[in-house]
């Protein structure tokens, strides 16, 4: 069997990196399977634990690093993420097609480790857009708002370290775009 690819969907907060991949996911000719990352964040309303995430404590995370068991870990807006990655290496060896959706800081480090995954970022269609989408989850304070935009930005620059830039001006047209992508660069 073939070893499948890893994909890193990487962008800002906010930028719709969960919504794209929604739309990804229905399209089966891409053989894709999802990478659950690790947080100590609480679960927002709706998100189910090993589905969206696999929620945990800060003690339960900082054993996971001691153990090397992360393909990628970072700390985001007083919260600890990571890639676990036993169970990508698995998915990869059943000829899966693993998508990474992952925020800038730990994209960077898997480019590190695997170069030869495929990178595709997501951008906004403008910083005003951005902002729009953040403050429309009504899910956190005006300072961690703030916080998110001020990251946004910085992470932003950083678009050219990936092979592809998408811009997200509608759910669907970036995600067939990064389809297309998908399709012309799997093994």
């Amino acid at each position: 069997m073939k070893r499948g690819t890893l994909i890193i969907l990487s962008g800002p907060s906010g930028v719709g990196k969960g919504t794209v991949r929604e739309q990804l996911f229905k399209m089966n000719d891409l053989n894709l399977a999802y990478s659950i990352s690790m947080t100590t964040r609480k679960p927002r309303p709706g998100e189910v634990n090993g589905v969206d995430y696999y929620f945990v404590d800060q003690a339960t995370f900082n054993q996971k690093i001691q153990e090397d068991g992360f393909l990628e870990y970072a700390q985001f807006v007083s919260n600890s993420y990571g890639t676990p990655k036993d169970k990508v290496e698995e998915m990869l060896e059943e000829g899966k097609n693993v998508v990474l959706e992952i925020e800038v800081q730990g994209a960077l480090q898997v480019m590190e480790k695997v170069p030869e995954a495929l990178t595709i970022f997501l951008v906004p269609p403008s910083m005003e857009e951005l902002e729009r989408r953040i403050r429309g989850r009504k899910t956190e304070a005006e300072s961690v708002m703030q916080e998110r935009l001020a990251k946004a930005e910085r992470e932003i620059k950083t678009k050219d370290s990936y092979k592809h830039v998408v811009v997200n001006n509608t759910v669907e047209q970036a995600a067939n775009e990064i389809a297309d992508i998908i399709r012309h660069n799997i093994n």
